[in-house]
Parts: structure tokens; C-alpha cells; sequence
């Protein structure tokens, strides 16, 4: 990541994949997204040299704009809609 930037994380329903410009996030296709437990929603991830919407892609402005600690907090939470125990 270049310097000065910033990494956020978006989540979004799967009904919003379709408006995604893969070219703007990190992944590459909706093939690449972790989905949660429920197959509704997921996640995608850009940089930004700002934390306003002025580097945000188009189709995520509006949208909840979380940082790294944030968006494990959500994930890793063994009670959220998110969390898949590792199997050993």
C-alpha cells in the first residue's frame, strides 16, 4: 500500500455486487467476495489517501466506511453474522 493511504472496508448486500467496479476495489470478481453466513452480504476493500468520500469509488459513497481493527471486530465477533470457526 502506497504511503499516506488507507485501507477501508465496505459492506454491502449482495444485491449490491452487480454495481461493483472491480477495477476500484481490491478484489477482482464477485468470485473473490467472503460472503456471511447467510449469503447477504459481503464485503469489499479499497484505499484512500482520505477518509472522506472525495477517493471513494462512486458506488460505495454513502456507504459505512470501516478501518482494518473495525471491520476484524465484525468479523471475528463469535456471535455476529460473520464468523466461521477454523477447522483444525
Amino acid at each position: 500500500m502506497e504511503k499516506g493511504y488507507t485501507k477501508y472496508y465496505v459492506i454491502i448486500t449482495t444485491s449490491d455486487v452487480s454495481s461493483v467496479d472491480f477495477t476500484k476495489v481490491q478484489e477482482t470478481s464477485a468470485d473473490t467476495l467472503r460472503y456471511n453466513r447467510a449469503g447477504t452480504k459481503t464485503f469489499v476493500k479499497f484505499n484512500s489517501a482520505k477518509s472522506y468520500d472525495e477517493d471513494t469509488p462512486d458506488f460505495l459513497i454513502g456507504k459505512t466506511k470501516y478501518t482494518y481493527e473495525e471491520i476484524l471486530e465484525i468479523l471475528n465477533d463469535v456471535d455476529g453474522e460473520w464468523y466461521v470457526e477454523d477447522e483444525e
